[in-house]
């Protein structure tokens, strides 16, 4: 199993502790990994990285459908992967209502339909087959709707792009997660319990089934992110991942559209999914953050001494993951992690 990192931070400051991520390289990890919201973008600070170090690979988990045009996207793509020497990862998601409508004025009707446009698009422009076209239902090219002038024409990418370029979905819903099988070449789950893995098998193997090439789970990459946090002391482990959980569970959505709440509903925690979202939606964080249970954080993160995360990381063996890819700031949880699977 290949092991990342999460390099991202959602704070109101930018930054890359390029010696930390020097030895992530040098302990032999695969990939480092980026992400946005509604600050940071993805991509700049890949950019900065991979001037920087010279052998891992850079991914985004994820660019926003909605900031981007599809081509805008394989651009950014091809670019990077150019100037990296064949380094980079492209992984895309659709965000979700609050940001897309909110932040990006994109609506989210039919988030998996522009989806399936949009990487049909992007994988045209990397194949270069010919001048790109289509007339779909979100994205025509050339555009002929509202507005347009008539004068566009079908453009082929003037970069040649490497044709093997990888792209990830992220997805943890049935309906994304299919989509990411039929149509990816990988998929980033989150906040899952190795145990609890098989809540993805039917949408997978569905999805494998429709993209109707014989496609099975040792052509589909799998990037779990998992939380890893250090230390002898369990219980304040436990309360460094707590608020998180409580944040991704209550306030990342609204009641009944929220992803990440009905994910964790269907690994076995329904009654903690409804309370802590109505007591964080109903403003009372510190109540929601005290009713994330021991028993939950222990289920999806790696937390405690060496020896209790190297225990626990060995269930992850028995799973389809491709890929660990760890939130983490300490250098004892790299070793640790190293030394279980590097």
């Amino acid at each position: 199993m290949q092991l990342g990192l999460t390099v991202t931070n959602f704070g109101n400051k930018v930054g890359a502790n390029i010696d930390f991520l020097r030895q992530v390289e040098d302990l032999g990890f695969e990939a480092l990994w980026t992400a946005e919201a509604y600050g940071s973008d993805a991509v700049t600070p890949l950019a900065w990285i991979g001037a920087h170090l010279k052998r891992i690979k850079l991914g985004t988990s994820i660019m926003q459908v909605p900031a981007r045009s599809p081509a805008m996207a394989a651009m950014t793509a091809a670019t990077l992967d150019e100037l990296s020497g064949g380094r980079f990862i492209m992984g895309i998601g659709p965000s979700g209502p609050q940001v897309s409508e909110g932040w990006h004025g994109v609506g989210y009707e039919k988030p998996l339909s522009r989806m399936r446009e949009y990487i049909q698009i992007i994988r045209a422009i990397i194949k270069r087959e010919g001048p790109v076209k289509l007339d779909g239902e979100f994205y025509q090219l050339p555009y002929k709707g509202p507005g347009s002038t008539g004068l566009g024409v079908p453009l082929k990418c003037i970069l040649h792009p490497r044709k093997d370029m990888k792209i990830y979905v992220a997805g943890i819903t049935p309906n994304g997660v299919r989509t990411a099988a039929e149509l990816a070449d990988g998929f980033f789950p989150v906040w899952t319990s190795p145990e609890r893995f098989d809540v993805f098998k039917p949408a997978l193997e569905e999805g494998f089934r429709r993209a109707g090439n014989g496609k099975t789970y040792g052509q589909f990459d799998m990037i779990q992110n998992v939380r890893v946090v250090v230390g002898e002391d369990v219980a304040a482990c436990r309360d460094l991942i707590r608020p998180d959980l409580a944040l991704v569970i209550g306030g990342m959505g609204a009641r009944g559209k929220n992803f990440y709440n009905d994910h964790i509903s269907k690994q076995g925690y329904e009654e903690t999914a409804r309370k802590v979202q109505d007591l964080y939606l109903d403003g009372k964080h510190k109540e929601a953050i005290a009713a994330v249970p021991d028993a939950l954080i222990d289920d999806i993160t790696l937390i405690g001494s060496p020896a209790r995360i190297r225990d626990r990381a060995q269930a992850w063996k028995d799973t389809p993951v491709t890929m660990l890819n760890l939130s983490t700031s300490q250098p004892e949880a790299l070793d640790v992690m190293a030394k279980a699977f590097l």
